[in-house]
């Protein structure tokens, strides 16, 4: 099952990787890149390679690219344990081969700058790319814009665009920097749903529930689908007609995946 939620948990903690695999996430996302001070690098890498097992697989954000740690965190992307690499500010194919080229099981470029948005369709064709992940405030920052829902939405659309068109997953939206507020978490869910995106990050555990949440067809959205489909079946292929309107067939297969989703989701 395609993962909703990503909760990342910093790698120089690992009194908390546990902790994090418990908490409910469907994936967890250990932090070798901003979460660690330089001076800890080294460390933080010794502790998660010693802690990683192939029971509790995890995903690993490394350093960047053109970071000094980069090649050395390269070492993990072969590790048991390790289900796929996160690279931060990706904007190069050449970077994500050399993940592939070091065993990445999966990649999940992380799209931070105006060069990684201008090159996520070619990220996205990648080899092992599993989906795009957006990073939403160093984007706003690398582009001088003043981060919001508005200012966003082109970069957002692109972003499934791209994935759509390279067929790859859904692609991943940015996290809500408060987690005592899961309305907003749930609102800002929403959202990326409706414009097509298919997990969220988490930088805390609070904010698991209300993601899975906004991900999850609503009872209205369960019943409407099932009439939807009750009255495509009844029609044989014929005209379908629900509520005084035509049903055509991309919504019947939008009903047809929506109870597939609520089925899943039991």
């Amino acid at each position: 099952m395609l993962a909703r939620s990503y909760l990342f948990v910093p790698a120089n903690r690992p009194e908390r990787f546990d902790k994090a695999c418990a908490a409910g996430a469907d994936a967890v996302i250990v932090d070798l890149e901003d979460a660690v001070p330089p001076a800890d690098k080294a460390a933080a890498r010794a502790a998660l390679a010693a802690w990683l097992s192939p029971r509790q697989p995890v995903l690993v954000r490394i350093n960047g690219a053109d970071s000094e740690w980069f090649e050395d965190d390269l070492g993990l992307c072969a590790r048991p344990g390790v289900a796929g690499i996160v690279l931060p500010k990706a904007e190069h194919e050449a970077s994500l081969a050399k993940l592939a080229a070091a065993g990445a099981p999966a990649i999940l470029p992380l799209i931070e700058s105006g060069l990684g948005l201008w090159n996520a369709a070619a990220l996205a064709r990648t080899p092992r790319v599993q989906r795009l992940v957006f990073g939403s405030i160093d984007f706003s920052f690398d582009m001088g814009i003043q981060e919001s829902h508005e200012t966003l939405l082109y970069a957002r659309s692109q972003l499934v665009l791209a994935s759509r068109v390279a067929g790859v997953n859904a692609p991943v939206d940015g996290v809500t920097t408060s987690f005592d507020e899961p309305e907003r978490v749930h609102a800002d869910t929403l959202r990326a749903r409706a414009l097509g995106f298919g997990g969220k990050l988490c930088i805390h555990p609070k904010q698991v529930a209300p993601v899975h949440e906004a991900f999850a067809p609503t009872a209205d959205e369960v019943s409407w689908a099932g009439r939807v489909v009750a009255a495509a079946e009844a029609a044989q292929g014929g005209a379908v007609a629900l509520d005084g309107k035509m049903v055509d067939r991309p919504v019947i297969l939008i009903a047809q995946q929506m109870l597939e989703e609520a089925k899943r989701r039991k």
